[in-house]
């Protein structure tokens, strides 16, 4: 698992990415594109309308998941993660009546659509951690084997 789990990890979320992001591309086959394009008309103050922000949304998400898929420019690319993912969490808070049936405990599905997404920003943090050359091993280091003994 330490072997090969950040790498299944990268791959895994970039696969989600440039799945997700192509669907916005083709009207109509993303469930999340009506609420994604009224939360950016919200932003936006109704300035960026949907026939141009969906194309735009599915653009960035398909170059997130090419990025891990690659891993190329990582660093940039989780950059873009992050920055969406604070943009998918805003639903929540813009509209409530359509992301829970009772606020705050009882998500709906699309409530549930996007609290999920905190198991994909938790997966790029340990992606993250290892940009820089942070690895992930399978041996215990001296501390923690003997703090582990007590």
């Amino acid at each position: 698992m330490a072997e090969h789990g950040v790498t299944l990890t990268r791959i895994a979320l970039g696969i989600v990415f440039l799945w997700f992001g192509a669907l916005k591309l083709f009207p109509g086959m993303s469930p999340a594109e009506t609420l994604a394009a009224r939360t950016i008309g919200r932003l936006t103050m109704g300035a960026v309308q949907p026939a141009v922000s969906l194309p735009l949304l599915a653009v960035w998400e398909c170059v997130i998941g090419l990025g891990l898929l690659t891993a190329r420019a990582l660093r940039a690319t989780l950059l873009l993660l992050f920055v969406q993912m604070l943009g998918t969490m805003l639903p929540l808070v813009m509209f409530p009546r359509e992301t829970f049936t009772h606020v705050p405990y009882a998500p709906t599905l699309e409530g549930q659509y996007i609290i999920k997404n905190l198991v994909l920003i938790a997966a790029a943090i340990v992606v993250g951690a290892t940009v820089r050359g942070g690895r992930i091993t399978a041996e215990p280091t001296r501390a923690s084997a003997s703090t582990s003994q007590v």
